[in-house]
């Protein structure tokens, strides 16, 4: 029997200040938590409400009841397994490659989007500044589908950091030069910027060429998502 205040603590953990106090994220699903348990991730905990869901007995597993889990999950509808697992320390930034930066991203639907197509085009590295959404938080962690474990975040000062990366920098702006004309090098910067304000002027001001996705259809559309975006031009930078 899991006692009240162990539920407590992991509910805390939804939480941004209290994941960073403890350095800790939740995250539930039985394919997702199996994902990360084989992943370089160091596992806290993990409670099953089944002790043959994860298909292996390890000490840090621990059978719980579904009421148990219900209390302690972040879902209307939790799913048999909750994994809680240390927040890794990110490693240094490598751009030998190219490199996502997200310009005060807000959505987690589009963060977890945007790490998960981090980890399909090989881009091992995304630089979020401190105003984005938090990565570990759960519905960002809903959709990496668990790749969350093989793209390396680093939060920070972005401007500082694309100002000192020595290579070229492009950002996506609606007056852009087309993507689809473009040469692009074997590294990089791509930025992407806010869901409702685009890149901020101080990141725009670091931008060395501006590139956009050209509209076919009426003009109906103000934009495309940003996740929508960073698919589109990611695409065309892995096509050289």
């Amino acid at each position: 029997m899991v006692v009240k205040s162990q539920i407590k603590f992991i509910k805390n953990l939804q939480q941004k200040k209290y994941r960073t106090q403890n350095n800790l994220f939740v995250v539930e699903g039985i394919k997702t938590v199996r994902e990360l348990i084989d992943s370089s991730l160091k596992v806290y905990k993990i409670y099953v409400t089944d002790s043959k869901v994860l298909g292996r007995e390890a000490d840090f597993v621990e059978l719980i009841s579904e009421g148990e889990l219900k209390k302690m999950s972040g879902l209307s509808t939790p799913n048999k397994v909750l994994g809680v697992f240390h927040i890794p320390v990110p490693e240094p930034l490598d751009f030998s490659d190219w490199v996502i930066a997200l310009d005060d991203v807000r959505d987690p639907g589009n963060m977890g989007t945007i790490i998960r197509l981090c980890d399909w085009f090989g881009v091992k590295s995304l630089i979020c500044s401190s105003n984005s959404v938090d990565c570990y938080n759960p519905k960002v962690l809903q959709a990496t589908m668990g790749s969350i474990s093989r793209v390396n975040i680093v939060y920070g000062d972005l401007q500082g950091i694309i100002s000192n990366s020595g290579v070229p920098v492009y950002g996506a702006f609606m007056d852009g030069a087309v993507v689809y004309k473009e040469e692009f090098p074997k590294r990089g910067v791509l930025v992407m910027g806010n869901e409702a304000n685009g890149v901020s002027e101080a990141i725009e001001n670091l931008v060395g060429k501006k590139i956009s996705i050209p509209q076919f259809g009426p003009k109906t559309a103000e934009s495309l998502n940003v996740a929508t975006a960073t698919a589109i031009l990611l695409n065309e930078i892995r096509r050289g």
